[in-house]
């Protein structure tokens, strides 16, 4: 029997596991990482990682108010099927990383602690410190080194991948990719591949995600023709402290360990914060979320705190917008115990002791909602067929995109500690359908002339930015500063259509200038100039799909926010025009989803170097779509009638999106 093997590419959570999973039935694994994998983003992962449990289960919690939490926090913009799947299969991956030796905080009972996050009433986050990422990939780490050392895998660190290899039929036969030393490129085969490479925050510029999170794998791919689905919804963190290189996290286990924002209710109050009395605290998100307090979702937290700095002015400092996140009220041996790591980083990089003193932080691009389109089959019980090789799949076959680079679970915004969740589901829920789908497929060798002419492309490319525009003087550096500039003012926090019109017709401007940039390196030694160029023209296939995508979505959805299409608060006193006000309301909310209740998706057109937007219903079949009331002024009456309208149409067999 032919031997069957997977290239991966990615070295994060869901890479590893799935390199974990598909070793165990018997795949070879081929596994690519731009960095060691070690260093892969994922290690700076924070908070935790969701999952109902036994101490929530007494408290009223199931798997399922837990997928319905994250499909109402992403503003029902997520496929229902894949939810539900992670949802259900959430506790046992928390016990699977526990027993593979992941160093979880525990109660003084021995058991797992667990800590609240945002968008949620109860204690589902497990954690190890500050540091969940990082234990949880060093655990699947060692699980790939023993299958390494076992002759299962072999690991391609410092590489960075190029282009899927399509055969005749448009099927995915293997990878090129690039040694980042040696500036060698090689044509690997393999029976499929899968794209585990995380998200695309250089496109801004600066962000929470490692520098080297350029989504240029999962631009390569659509480029190649593979869909990308809700380009235009990209988390805004709500607390991160400034860097000079990138923007550093931190973690709303803060927040969820007690943690409090404010800001002086005198603006730019000139006293200390220790000075302040709490009398002269505006702790706002405390005061307009009292349910949630400072666990609302992150796209509300993001707003509130734009909001109060911008259009409030109560800014802590005048010439940087910021607001306090107070965590000095907690005893220190507590903080260091459960949030040690993110301390350090404060510390570190603010020279500010933040158990003595509160920090301050703004909000900062965090991560990608959006992603490669994937497909999956439904099962009789309205989660994933286990085992069916369209599962992740996307539209060209062989081809997989697991993790942060898929647009699955996540919607119009992730509730926090659900990333690291659908990261390692992913990968381990895959490894089965790949497997299927290997053996389903002729197993003839594929074609050298194939593998050959793909790398020659891959070539002739570095070749051509080496040498090919000579005399010009376009700076790929300076080119992606304007471009992270020009995505940060006009497509993070607030989005507004003349801004993104002309933000659109600027981005195409530097992509005919990437795509002329001359290099000042041209050595054929670790070459980290032409990496970065190549990386850069890349970025703007995806700049113009959440351009456009946010353009041609006029509503507010999650973290995508147009204030000019935002619905109001009720304002009438009288219970009769007050309930008249709620139906209208209502009335508003049903033709809005009617008509943007849609995923977005980008096919990339070569010739007019654009992405063609068309939309896919969302299946809503097990939870029918529902209004986002955090702190909504009438949320109460709204609510009433909006559970009237929808018992009606259960009692009618109304629900029954697919």
């Amino acid at each position: 029997m032919a031997e069957k093997r997977v290239a991966v590419v990615g070295g994060g959570l869901a890479g590893l596991a799935s390199v974990m999973k598909l070793t165990e039935l018997g795949v070879k694994v081929d596994l690519f990482s731009l960095t060691p994998v070690k260093r892969s983003h994922s290690v700076c992962a924070q908070g935790g990682i969701n999952s109902c449990n036994d101490q929530t289960r007494q408290l009223g919690d199931s798997e399922w108010k837990h997928f319905d939490d994250t499909v109402y926090g992403g503003d029902f913009l997520n496929h229902q099927p894949p939810v539900k799947e992670m949802a259900m299969w959430a506790p046992k991956v928390i016990d699977l990383m526990d027993r593979l030796g992941v160093p979880f905080n525990r109660t003084g009972e021995g058991f797992i602690d667990r800590r609240r996050f945002g968008g949620t009433l109860y204690k589902r986050t497990a954690f190890a410190g500050a540091t969940t990422g990082q234990q949880l990939l060093y655990a699947l780490d060692e699980q790939v080194r023993r299958q390494e050392a076992e002759g299962m895998v072999r690991k391609y660190e410092f590489w960075d991948f190029l282009r899927p290899i399509l055969d005749e039929q448009g099927n995915c036969r293997g990878i090129v990719a690039q040694d980042m030393v040696s500036m060698e490129i090689r044509s690997f085969p393999a029976d499929a591949a899968v794209m585990a490479t995380g998200g695309c925050g250089l496109v801004y510029g600066r962000s929470t995600m490692s520098v080297f999170c350029n989504g240029s794998a999962a631009s390569r791919c659509f480029q190649a023709g593979a869909k990308y689905a809700n380009g235009e919804f990209i988390q805004v963190h709500p607390t991160a402290i400034p860097g000079a290189d990138k923007l550093r996290l931190m973690s709303e286990s803060a927040r969820g360990e007690g943690g409090r924002v404010w800001v002086p209710r005198k603006a730019q109050d000139p006293r200390a914060p220790q000075e302040i009395p709490d009398s002269d605290r505006y702790y706002f998100l405390e005061e307009r979320y009292p349910e949630y307090g400072n666990l609302v979702p992150r796209d509300i937290a993001t707003r509130e705190i734009f909001d109060i700095c911008v259009n409030e002015g109560l800014s802590v400092e005048d010439d940087r917008m910021c607001v306090y996140l107070d965590l000095t009220h907690i005893p220190a041996a507590e903080l260091d115990r459960k949030l040690g790591g993110i301390l350090e980083i404060y510390e570190k990089f603010q020279g500010v002791d933040p158990r003595v003193e509160p920090m301050k932080i703004f909000p900062a691009v965090h991560y990608s909602m959006g992603g490669l389109w994937a497909d999956y089959a439904k099962s009789s019980d309205g989660g994933l067929e286990p085992g069916a090789p369209e599962n992740h799949m996307t539209n060209i076959a062989g081809l997989y995109a697991i993790g942060e680079c898929d647009y699955h679970y996540h919607g119009g915004n992730r509730l926090g500690a659900n990333s690291l969740l659908s990261c390692i589901f992913t990968g381990l829920f895959t490894g089965p359908s790949i497997l299927n789908y290997i053996d389903s497929q002729p197993h003839d060798a594929v074609s050298q002339d194939l593998l050959d002419s793909a790398r020659q492309a891959e070539i002739d490319r570095h070749q051509h930015l080496l040498t090919g525009n000579e005399g010009s003087e376009e700076n790929p550096y300076l080119i992606h500063q304007e471009l992270g500039d020009l995505m940060t003012r006009v497509a993070t926090v607030v989005r507004k259509n003349d801004q993104l019109t002309e933000a659109l017709v600027k981005v195409d401007e530097l992509h005919k200038r990437a795509m002329k940039v001359n290099l000042s390196d041209t050595g054929g030694w670790t070459n980290q100039n032409v990496l970065f160029a190549k990386a850069l023209q890349d970025m703007f296939p995806l700049a113009k799909c959440i351009l456009k995508g946010a353009l041609q979505r006029d509503e507010c959805r999650g973290a995508h926010y147009k204030p000019e299409f935002q619905k109001p608060p009720l304002t009438a006193e009288d219970p009769a025009e007050r309930r008249r006000q709620a139906e209208a309301w209502c009335d508003e909310f049903e033709a809005n989803n009617e008509r943007y209740l849609k995923s977005t998706i980008a096919t990339w057109n070569a010739d007019t170097m654009q992405p063609d937007l068309t939309y896919e219903d969302v299946d809503t079949s097990s939870i029918p779509p529902r209004p986002r009331l955090y702190g909504l002024v009438g949320a109460d009456i709204i609510e009433e009638v909006w559970k009237e309208r929808a018992k009606a149409k259960a009692e009618s067999g109304q629900y029954a999106t697919t």
